[in-house]
């Protein structure tokens, strides 16, 4: 079996809006959302209970995005009681076959949020740029990727 790499994000109560959000922005599907109140019941003890409790409520326990060209991105609100403290530290970047393709996802991600670096021809791709969208997290964009010494 081939080895792969799938983000998975926290969010403070947002996924299900999150999702909405970029399964429109980048063209994907919604493949799971599972809230903690379809959770199956959990052993007494298990270290998933907190005060010895699963978490419950609306809030989403697992979400699952699939990407065309078959990306995922999972997610899931943090569960109550436990402290959120944003998506710090890491960067989701995407690439795009053309231009095109990537002016659009990065118009669409943007929508509320913030451009750090705007679209522009860089030595790697026609086109790239940063944004941290107004969920918190940041992209980084690129659309028709260049060999090296293309550019």
């Amino acid at each position: 079996m081939a080895t792969t790499l799938t983000p998975y994000l926290s969010f403070d109560g947002t996924t299900r809006e999150a999702f909405a959000f970029y399964e429109k922005a980048l063209g994907a599907k919604i493949e799971k959302m599972m809230s903690y109140a379809d959770m199956p019941a959990m052993p007494a003890g298990d270290p998933g209970c907190a005060d010895g409790q699963p978490p419950s409520g609306p809030g989403i326990m697992h979400a699952c995005l699939a990407l065309p060209g078959g990306a995922m991105l999972f997610a899931g609100d943090t569960p109550p009681g436990m402290p959120y403290d944003g998506v710090r530290g890491v960067m989701l970047a995407i690439q795009y076959d053309t231009i095109d393709q990537a002016h659009g996802a990065f118009h669409a991600l943007s929508r509320g949020g913030q451009v750090t670096m705007p679209l522009a021809p860089s030595f790697w791709a026609r086109t790239f740029g940063m944004l941290t969208d107004r969920f918190g997290v940041s992209w980084a964009v690129n659309g028709e990727p260049l060999a090296f010494g293309e550019a």
